[in-house]
């Protein structure tokens, strides 16, 4: 009896052979952006001192299947990924090096992922951005429940709690600023990557509170009362969020102010809300939040970063 695993692969080539001319030109063209771009960009970002400094299986080449497979197979754990290039695309990569290497070029390439995630994101900007308006909030990505202890990439990782999953976890949490857009989710202006403890009020003031006339829109973890009036002050930037309860306020007082406070906090979750889809829409395209395979700091930040690159080539 055939297992199922061999049936999986023989569908696999069906399709890859059904839309064979599809996926080529695709190939091609991610192949040939890579190269245009590691040539004048990206190989300073990983440059080789060692005598193999020109292996025949290229950085270009590590690059195209991580990013090509990803985007049209749906491949995302990197051992799929060089199964379905071993196995199918063989007479592409005739070069294509054992697993444990090709494992450790890719995570060698982690500082060319984080340039290259750059330049695409700000490559495909939309023309029907909103620069005046901005949506951010964050999601965590997880190595491990919180349950278990982690070993993995503890310089960048630590422990916290995630409300609306209502789950302890260990990992990092990705903060996304995007552009408002009509109808549809923002796009990312600015993606920041901290610890999963970090505070989401103070990663817009380290590194998004110097934007001038902006309108930022945010949930209610953005809330200060005293910095945000300075704000307007200074750079004439203002940010919306959902009313919080002031503490000891009187029960006579919340009646008066419900009404208002309900309309207003309506008002600014609905023009937030696809910051919110704009997350669900990146984990469905690239599993992002589960990184529970990742072994080293390298890792997860090819992991992170890389699904960033396939989500937008």
């Amino acid at each position: 009896m055939i297992k199922y695993k061999y049936i999986t692969k023989f569908f696999n080539f069906l399709i890859f052979l059904q839309i064979s001319d599809y996926k080529q030109l695709r190939l091609v063209s991610v192949y040939l952006k890579i190269s245009e771009l590691y040539k004048n960009d990206l190989k300073f970002h990983c440059s080789r001192f060692l005598n193999n400094n020109k292996p025949k299986f290229t950085d270009v080449e590590v690059i195209t299947i991580y990013l090509f497979v990803m985007k049209e197979q749906k491949y995302f754990e990197i051992k799929q990924i060089y199964d379905f290039t071993k196995d199918y695309m063989s007479s592409w990569f005739p070069d294509m090096p054992s697993y444990v290497a090709f494992n450790t070029r890719l995570n060698n390439l982690s500082s060319v992922f984080e340039r290259l995630s750059q330049i695409i994101i700000a490559s495909n900007m939309p023309k029907n951005c909103d620069f005046n308006n901005s949506l951010l909030d964050s999601m965590p990505i997880i190595t491990c429940s919180g349950k278990r202890k982690a070993k993995v990439a503890l310089e960048i990782t630590d422990k916290s709690y995630n409300s609306t999953k209502n789950l302890w976890y260990h990992g990092v949490k990705l903060h996304a600023l995007g552009f408002r857009r009509p109808n549809t989710i923002p796009y990312p202006e600015s993606i920041i990557i901290t610890q999963a403890s970090e505070n989401d009020l103070n990663v817009f003031k380290q590194y998004w509170s110097n934007f001038k006339n902006r309108t930022f829109w945010g949930d209610k973890i953005y809330t200060d009362n005293n910095f945000f009036p300075e704000l307007v002050k200074k750079n004439n930037s203002v940010m919306y969020t959902p009313v919080k309860e002031t503490k000891g306020k009187t029960k006579c007082l919340k009646k008066r102010d419900r009404a208002f406070n309900d309309l207003f906090s309506s008002a600014v979750s609905k023009i937030r809300e696809p910051i919110e889809s704009f997350f669900s829409w990146l984990i469905q395209k690239t599993e992002i939040q589960r990184a529970f395979r990742v072994r080293s700091t390298k890792g997860l930040i090819v992991h992170i970063l890389g699904r960033l690159t396939a989500a937008f080539i």
